[in-house]
């Protein structure tokens, strides 16, 4: 008789319960396994930054952050703080209000005042020119006559060319330096003829290479000849009466220095206007020797007032 085939134990035995327990921890101890072993690899591939370079990355993050934010801002405050001086726009309202009849010697003979008018326009711009090369270290009554005698005389380049030395020197005396003056026209003039075709120079670079022309000259020249504001024409009474205001951040030697100290921060559309201002202002009022402070509408406000 054969034997019978033996029956699987039965799962609600105690034996099949023991079975069923060994594998379980069996599985629990692979699963563990392999999850240290893909910590291990990821550890091993990238590790972690510590705390503090974690902090450190952050910081200098912040940092770049906070200079650019910085910069930007002192950049802007420094647009905001420009340097101007203090109640200048008073100060200039009340010199327009103290020049407002236009009764100043320069007003009546100064360069604008010189010139014939109905000339071609390169013969207006080279008498322009001249009157502004005799108005250095000299009156405006004393310019205008000479300018006046001049223009009777002939006051073109061919004509000046013609001239002798003698002769012009007659007809500009008594101008400050005029026999230099005669040196410097006569050159200036040649050149014109060979160089520019009888007309002037339209740059304050060309201006200024001319034989007795200085930046004043220059920048008044291109104001008045050709109507183009390239710079402030500082003359003794600009020059003066600037730093009497202080309008400069700290005084001033020359006129030149003069001139780069106020356009740092005078707004550009009042560079024409503030030569005719200050001429007039200081041929009345404001005078190198003795000002008539009492009659000055800036005395309570002029820092120079108190000494005068």
């Amino acid at each position: 008789m054969c034997a019978a085939a033996p029956h699987p134990p039965r799962s609600g035995g105690s034996g099949g319960r023991m079975v069923t327990r060994q594998l379980g921890r069996a599985a629990a101890a692979a699963a563990a396994a392999a999850a240290a072993a893909i910590r291990s690899r990821a550890h091993s591939t990238a590790p972690v930054p510590s705390k503090s370079s974690r902090k450190g990355k952050k910081v200098n993050v912040l940092y770049d952050s906070l200079e650019g934010g910085i910069a930007e801002k002192e950049e802007t405050d420094s647009k905001k703080l420009k340097w101007e001086p203090g109640n200048w726009r008073q100060q200039l309202e009340n010199i327009r209000e103290m020049r407002r009849n236009k009764d100043a010697p320069v007003d009546q003979m100064g360069a604008e005042k010189c010139f014939d008018s109905s000339a071609p326009p390169e013969v207006m711009r080279y008498q322009v020119l001249l009157s502004l090369m005799l108005s250095s270290q000299t009156k405006d009554q004393v310019t205008s006559a000479a300018m006046l005698r001049l223009r009777e005389h002939g006051l073109t380049v061919d004509n000046v060319l013609q001239t002798d030395d003698v002769t012009l020197g007659q007809l500009i005396y008594p101008v400050g330096f005029w026999k230099n003056k005669v040196k410097y026209i006569k050159q200036t003039t040649a050149i014109l003829k060979q160089q520019y075709g009888s007309d002037i120079p339209s740059t304050v670079k060309e201006l200024v290479n001319l034989p007795g022309v200085g930046p004043k000259m220059a920048h008044l020249v291109m104001d008045i000849a050709w109507n183009n504001v390239t710079g402030i024409g500082v003359d003794t009474h600009v020059h003066r009466i600037s730093n009497r205001l202080k309008w400069a951040k700290k005084e001033t030697k020359t006129p030149e220095e003069t001139r780069v100290a106020l356009e740092d921060w005078l707004p550009r559309d009042l560079w024409s206007e503030i030569n005719w201002l200050l001429v007039g202002f200081g041929q009345q009022i404001c005078l190198p020797v003795n000002p008539r402070c009492r009659e000055c509408l800036n005395r309570h406000i002029c820092p120079a007032a108190k000494r005068c």
